[in-house]
């Protein structure tokens, strides 16, 4: 976001809950699908989602927008955007969300609702023709329920779903110093800290990151555009287990080193360029990877352009596999001994690659219509595993117990291949028509010495084979926009999540200069549905319902 990376190398995965960036200062946002390691460095494996904000002088006035309904009970923005004298622009802003709780798989209260307070700011300052500075920060505070597996006691054994809730704080401030050399040289300097605190319901965990970043832009001669660059990276955490989940070390400092260096080469002005570069990371557990790519694109005329990629890229562990012991069961042993199963964190987990083939074609036939075509097809190693341990005693933390060990490994490998199609059509000035489909195949498996039995057929059938949509967007007379969207998504085997096909709408129109009422229907087809049941999270699964809001925003001065 804005340059800031949101991955955390705690579990490997993005806090979703807390990325809540108000739609309306959103510039564009990125979705740049294969693999992006080159310049995004390790665990940008298969796509990034890079979000860029509005410059603060794009978002002068004051911003009022409020909301209510079924699932989004309350929501709410408040923002204002002034300069201070003549090269400053800056906006500060509020925001508030109330969400609803979903069934549960029953079509109960999953006792999953939440609630998030979100406040920031963005300066933007020009301090010269060649120099300029953003800063910006977030602070945040919330409350989500869940509803999980918990380990009740361990003698006698005894499993329940039992209701929680996680305490979410956190922020960030981030600062970047742009600096023009020349029309052919440019330089940013780029630094960031952001804190989050996340309390429940199966532990707590602080985390701390502190990140710096330079990149060098240079033109050099008629025919090479480089980019280079270096980046150090801080982390450290703070962790306090319970009987579910536990990290040992419970705190742990980590440090993140890389380099890069991309060259685009023109080969023919206007029809061939060359696209070639490297990362080379010392990322925290695994030690050095070097991740390559190299582009080709043809464009024989304004209307055509095929393009082709081969890159490789890597997932480093997390502190999840490396360091975790995560209780996944109590039951009875033999004999009536109280037993464990435990998953547990492995110090040699290794890092898993990708080598990636793409090829692609954008052709725009006719003024009114595009269409863009990609293959992929990818080869997977060092995949991750759970393999089974040998059991064993524990005797110092009474009561004593047997445990059954499930252990991470890299033993899985395979390849994906695909097919992604999207157009976009513009049927007459008042309506545009976006249709796409996806095609995923996967085939994997476990190297001879292996004992895990689930993960392949588990992470095969946890990722759609076919996904379609169809987007449209109808300005009507009397100032009204109409916009639906469909989406199918193929059945996933693996979680018994059967396949759907979601319908949502919005109706807005333009009441005056500056204010806007929007009507919104979710998930209209049916009353609810399920998108996800992964087995491996203890959190139990909710289904999603049919919902509408009203919001209404106004701009003035």
């Amino acid at each position: 976001i804005d340059g800031r990376t949101v991955y955390t190398p705690l579990f490997a995965g993005v806090y979703w809950d807390t990325q809540d960036v108000p739609l309306e200062d959103i510039d564009r946002i990125e979705v740049i699908r294969g693999p992006g390691a080159t310049v995004w460095g390790a665990n940008a494996v298969n796509g990034v989602i890079n979000i860029i904000t509005k410059n603060a002088a794009d978002t002068q006035g004051a911003l009022l927008v409020a909301g209510g309904g079924t699932e989004a009970l309350a929501l709410g923005t408040a923002q204002y955007g002034g300069k201070i004298g003549r090269d400053t622009s800056y906006r500060v802003f509020t925001k508030y969300l109330d969400a609803n709780h979903f069934p549960n798989l029953t079509g109960q209260n999953g006792e999953d609702g939440w609630h998030l307070s979100h406040a920031g700011f963005r300066s933007d300052t020009s301090l010269s023709h060649k120099d300029s500075i953003t800063l910006q920060g977030d602070l945040y505070g919330g409350d989500e329920g869940a509803n999980f597996g918990h380990i009740v006691s361990i003698a006698p054994p005894v499993n329940a779903n039992v209701n929680g809730s996680a305490l979410l704080n956190g922020g960030n401030v981030l600062t970047r110093w742009n600096h023009i050399f020349s029309s052919r040289s440019d330089t940013s300097l780029q630094l960031y800290f952001d804190r989050g605190e996340r309390d429940g319901p199966e532990s707590r965990d602080d985390e701390d990151n502190f990140d710096v970043d330079f990149q060098h832009h240079l033109a050099v001669g008629s025919r090479h555009d480089l980019i280079w660059g270096a980046d150090y990276r801080h982390s450290a955490d703070q962790t306090e287990g319970t009987i579910d989940q536990a990290w040992l070390p419970a705190n742990r400092s980590l440090q993140l080193f890389s380099t890069s260096l991309q060259d685009e080469i023109v080969l023919k002005r206007d029809r061939v360029f060359f696209t070639v570069g490297t990362k080379l990371e010392n990322n925290y557990f695994s030690g050095w990877d070097l991740d390559p790519s190299a582009r080709v694109a043809w464009t024989p005329n304004k209307k055509n352009t095929f393009w082709a990629a081969v890159s490789r890229a890597d997932r480093s562990p997390s502190r999840r596999e490396e360091d975790a012991d995560i209780n996944i069961s109590a039951l009875a042993g033999p004999g009536g001994v109280p037993a464990l199963v435990t998953l547990l964190g492995n110090p040699g987990q290794k890092s898993e690659h990708v080598l990636a083939y793409e090829a692609g074609y954008r052709a725009q036939p006719i003024v009114a219509f595009s269409i863009d075509v990609a293959a992929f097809f990818n080869f997977y190693t060092d995949l991750a595993t759970t393999e089974a341990g040998s059991p064993f005693l524990v005797v110092n933390s009474p009561p004593s117990h047997l445990v059954f060990p499930l252990v991470w490994g890299n033993k899985m490998h395979g390849v994906t291949d695909g097919i992604e199609v999207s157009g976009n059509w513009k049927v007459n000035d008042r309506w545009t028509l976006s249709p796409g489909y996806a095609l995923l195949q996967m085939h994997l498996h476990t190297g001879p010495t292996s004992q895990d039995t689930t993960t392949v057929a588990d992470t095969e059938g946890s990722s759609p084979r076919h996904q379609a949509q169809l987007r449209s967007h109808l300005n009507l007379p009397r100032h009204f926009v109409w916009d639906a969207s469909a989406y199918f998504v193929e059945r996933l085997p693996a979680q018994q999540v059967p396949s759907y096909t979601r319908l949502d709408t919005q109706l807005s129109r333009q009441l005056g200069e500056g204010l806007e009422l929007s009507l919104v229907g979710q998930n209209l087809l049916r009353d609810r549905h399920l998108e996800s049941n992964d087995q491996l999270t203890s959190l139990n699964p909710s289904q999603i319902k049919r919902s509408a809001y009203v919001k209404i925003a106004w701009r003035f001065w």
